[in-house]
């Protein structure tokens, strides 16, 4: 899928026993590189004072051997990589976003989209506020602090906070003496916990980044709720718990989270697998051979494959050096860069009947690039399979598709669309087929409003990803 922009991963660290907290939080961040290429940051603290590093690049490129030596030892850290879907790329934009106030200093990583965060900046801004970022991040922080004036306790500013702040947003927040994660009431965003040997904290926006540090999960944390890691211990604050339905994203085990992820207690991998079984149910069709698009197409394909005993090949090798092709934000380098980063396997696809299986198909530009370079590779026939149903509606939650101009879904029908990307046929997953990719059962609840158009909140005026710039 190659053309929608992902949104964030967040990383946390308390009580690291080890000086180094910054390689600890360096290795999380690795970990949840996929979640966001655009800039990344780390802020320690040492007990006396936050250090911060951010930056716009890779955390490789960003966060070095020489700038983790220089951060020193400390018990705390929170880290951040972003995608920016409210606010454009800068390091300005970039977190950890760091406050110093009165009632103490207070340092912030979020992922989500805030839906009214327009409307909270204006009414902060009439007040005499002043904004030095254009993402919603800083309106997260401002909310929090205005409410921190008159409460003694940051858990309980974050509380009344989160009765204001409309959206998605899983966050750690790092004070002198705690650290704090929260998920929205809805729980759009994936946030969870776990800890290492030593008895050291973590917390990630996906399991995968628990493993890369060698900590055993413990659990999600739920909708609505204040987790809080101090000197105390751990203890929950759930006043907000079960006060609005459950909506994760369904996207995250559709393309965002990495297979081996584990989300609200259900495996990325095989919620791919199943959705490939749906579509070869569904969209069977006469082949030789089943692929599937690196990387998020792979699972989907063996699910498929599995599923109708047609074989699976390899049909592209993915060149690990290149980053994924929508980060360059110019449409001519994205076909550059295609070419370099995807080349198809003539052995496996020459005169082969194919079906090639994709995560997703937004603006059809990158999946007609890919069928060509099968059709150069001398397949017979090509046959798209896509493990989510047609896009037809803004995401307002963290994805930053916040208009329905470019969605080809909302312009052509399927055979249409089939015509203009160059495939001999194209299935998209059928909607009543989402609530069952999780765990099969049906029972649990997610966000298909990208899908359904049926929004979990309301929507603010003004959102857009550029919308503090205008």
């Amino acid at each position: 899928m190659h053309e929608i922009h992902e949104e964030c991963g967040v990383f946390g660290v308390y009580g690291h026993k080890n000086e180094n907290v910054a390689l600890l939080t360096y290795y999380g961040l690795y970990a949840l590189q996929h979640r966001g290429q655009e800039s990344c940051g780390i802020a320690i603290s040492n007990g006396c004072e936050f250090l911060l590093h951010k930056d716009i690049g890779l955390v490789h490129e960003v966060i070095t051997e020489k700038i983790i030596d220089s951060m020193g030892p400390g018990s705390m850290a929170i880290g951040h990589v972003r995608y920016g879907t409210t606010g454009n790329s800068s390091r300005t934009n970039a977190q950890p976003l760091l406050v110093k106030h009165l009632k103490g200093s207070m340092a912030v990583v979020h992922n989500g989209n805030i839906v009214n965060a327009f409307q909270l900046r204006r009414t902060l801004e009439m007040n005499g506020a002043i904004f030095h970022t254009t993402s919603d991040t800083e309106v997260i922080s401002y909310v929090i602090t205005k409410e921190r004036i008159r409460k003694p306790e940051i858990e309980d500013a974050v509380l009344t906070a989160m009765n204001v702040l409309e959206g998605a947003y899983s966050l750690i927040l790092m004070t002198e003496d705690k650290l704090l994660a929260v998920r929205d009431k809805h729980g759009f965003r994936p946030l969870c916990y776990g800890m290492t040997s030593d008895g050291t904290y973590i917390i990630a926006s996906e399991s995968c980044a628990l493993n890369a540090v060698d900590a055993h999960f413990i659990r999600d944390i739920r909708p609505g709720e204040i987790v809080v890691f101090d000197k105390n211990g751990v203890h929950s604050i759930d006043d907000n718990c079960s006060r609005a339905e459950e909506a994760l994203c369904i996207f995250e085990y559709i393309y965002f989270a990495r297979p081996d992820s584990v989300i609200d207690g259900c495996s990325v991998h095989q919620a791919r697998l199943r959705a490939g079984a749906f579509l070869a149910q569904d969209h069977p069709v006469d082949a030789d051979i089943v692929i599937g698009v690196p990387d998020s197409g792979i699972d989907g394909a063996i699910g498929y494959a599995n599923a109708c005993n047609i074989p699976y090949g390899i049909g592209f090798i993915k060149n690990k050096y290149v980053g994924r092709t929508f980060i360059s934000p110019v449409q001519k380098m994205r076909e550059e860069l295609l070419k370099i980063k995807l080349n198809p396997v003539s052995a496996t696809i020459s005169g082969k009947r194919v079906i090639l299986v994709d995560d997703s198909v937004v603006r059809g530009t990158t999946s007609a690039r890919i069928v060509k370079l099968l059709r150069d590779a001398g397949a017979k026939e090509v046959h798209l399979r896509v493990t989510s149903p047609p896009f037809i509606n803004p995401c307002y939650y963290g994805t930053d598709i916040d208009s329905r101009e470019n969605l080809i879904a909302c312009k052509y029908s399927v055979d249409e669309i089939a015509r203009i990307i160059g495939v001999d046929s194209l299935g998209y997953l059928k909607v009543e087929h989402l609530p069952y990719l999780a765990d099969g059962t049906g029972r649990k609840k997610y966000c298909t409003a990208c899908f359904t158009g049926e929004y979990k909140t309301g929507i603010g005026d003004g959102i857009n990803k550029n919308c503090f710039e205008i």
